[in-house]
Parts: structure tokens; C-alpha cells; sequence
């Protein structure tokens, strides 16, 4: 393990450089969310009971703060775009000769840019929050803080997984650009980003429970906002962790027939 926590303070090391970069980018990124919560007041005021599919404004609003927290700690940035690159130029060549994992080394590189995000994120974050404390929830009760942690934790791990396995795509063709694309607009949308699950039809929310996005968003967030308690968030947790057992199979699978087709050639 001792290499890994090596790679994971290179990591930190190298994702530093980027540090202004990252507080310009947490803070500009909480434009758009004043924009959306601007919107979601506007609906609220025209609605005589005050909720919207059983969420009243000072959750609406909490909904989409805690999406900012979840998305400084779990979301990938570039980490999909560099290992396509690696792949492309032949760079991924070395790791083929060293006794060093390469799923294991991503994640070390996605781990140290998230701590560094989410160190630089949380002043603008925190201040923002502060200025909506009085719409701002906290989780209910203990063991519901303790499910959001657990269901971070895995939701990082899922959100990887995913962005790997896409950008092995690189080994059959030569642009990822396009899948990556399309899956991130489908997983926005189906993952809760753009507005809570509980809003779409039934049969539609009941579809989404069988495929990977809400636990990709919308599950920690509604762990936290205590829509989801007692034996469901662990019941929850489960189903999430067997989706990150899954994508761990996928993505081991695909990047062991991607290095039967890879080869590099010149020096």
C-alpha cells in the first residue's frame, strides 16, 4: 500500500498547482444555483399549500445545496479525459511494467483532486450556505448523518468506476468525447441533478431504482434531507454497494480485454 499513498501525495502535490483554479470554479459554480433556487422560489409563491410532491421550499432549496456538497466531494472532473489520453498516446504503457495497478493509481489521482476541491470549495460553500441558513435542513437524526457518510463514501466510488470504465472506451476507438457526453447528460438528469426524482412519474422513478444514477446523487441527498430513514437507508447502502461491486466487475472486465487489443509501437 505503501505506493499508493505515494501516488496519493503526488497527487496532492500536483492537484495543488490548481488551487486558485479551484476556488474561481466553486465560486462561479454557485451562480447557476442561485439561478435555480431563484426559480424554485418563484414556483413556491404561486402555490397556495406551499409544497411540490411533498417538498416544502426550505427543503427544495436544501435538496439542491447538498448537491453542491456531494458534487465538491464525489463528482470526476478531468480524471475520465486523462486516462483516455494515456490510452491514445501510449502513456498507459508504463504501468503495463510496474507493479502498480492502474485502477488503483486513478483512484488515488481522483482522491487527492476531490480533497483538494473540496478544501478550497468550502469557503465560498459554507458562506453560501450560511447566507440560506434559514432554508438550509440538517439530517433528522444521528443514524441518518452516519447512512449520508457511508453513502458519500460510495457514491465517490460509483461516479469513478463509471468514468473509467467510459474512458476505456479509448482502447476501440479513438474519441470518447461523444459517450462521455451522452452519459453525463443522461446520468444529470436521471441521477437527480436537475431536479429531485420524486417529481417524475411514478413508473419512471420506479424505473430509475433499477439502474445505477439515483445512487449516483439522489440517494445521499435524500438520506441527509431524512426522506429516506431507519432500515431503508441501509437497505439503501446495500443496493448502492452492490452497484459499486458491480461497476468494480465491469470496469476490471473491460480493461482486461482492452490490454488484449492495446499495443504501442516507437519510443
Amino acid at each position: 500500500m505503501g505506493k499508493y499513498w505515494h501516488v496519493l501525495n503526488l497527487g496532492l502535490q500536483n492537484t495543488m498547482v490548481y488551487r486558485l483554479n479551484f476556488l474561481f470554479r466553486a465560486t462561479l459554480g454557485l451562480i447557476p444555483l442561485m439561478a435555480i433556487i431563484s426559480v424554485w422560489r418563484a414556483i413556491y409563491a404561486d402555490k397556495p399549500g406551499g409544497q411540490v410532491a411533498s417538498y416544502e421550499l426550505a427543503q427544495m432549496i436544501s435538496y439542491y445545496l447538498v448537491i453542491t456538497i456531494v458534487d465538491a466531494l464525489t463528482a470526476v472532473t478531468e480524471d475520465d479525459w486523462q486516462i483516455a489520453a494515456d490510452i491514445k498516446d501510449g502513456n498507459i504503457s508504463q504501468f503495463l511494467l510496474k507493479p502498480l495497478d492502474y485502477l488503483a493509481y486513478r483512484f488515488c489521482l481522483f482522491s487527492a483532486g476531490r480533497l483538494v476541491y473540496a478544501a478550497f470549495a468550502v469557503v465560498p460553500t459554507a458562506a453560501f450556505i450560511w447566507l440560506l441558513r434559514d432554508h438550509f435542513v440538517l439530517p433528522p437524526d444521528a443514524a441518518s448523518a452516519v447512512g449520508f457518510v457511508v453513502s458519500l463514501a460510495l457514491t465517490a466510488m460509483l461516479q469513478f468506476l463509471f468514468s473509467f470504465t467510459l474512458a476505456l472506451l479509448a482502447f476501440w476507438v479513438l474519441e470518447v468525447a461523444t459517450f462521455i457526453f451522452i452519459a453525463f447528460a443522461f446520468e444529470y438528469v436521471a441521477g437527480g441533478h436537475l431536479f429531485p426524482l420524486d417529481l417524475l412519474p411514478p413508473a419512471v422513478a420506479g424505473a430509475l431504482d433499477y439502474t445505477p444514477f439515483p445512487y449516483m446523487l439522489f440517494f445521499p441527498v435524500s438520506v441527509w434531507l431524512g426522506r429516506v430513514s431507519g432500515e431503508a437507508i441501509w437497505l439503501g447502502v446495500l443496493v448502492q454497494l452492490l452497484w459499486v461491486a458491480a461497476a468494480y466487475a465491469v470496469a476490471r472486465g473491460v480493461w482486461r480485454r482492452g490490454i488484449r487489443k492495446y499495443s504501442a509501437v516507437g519510443g
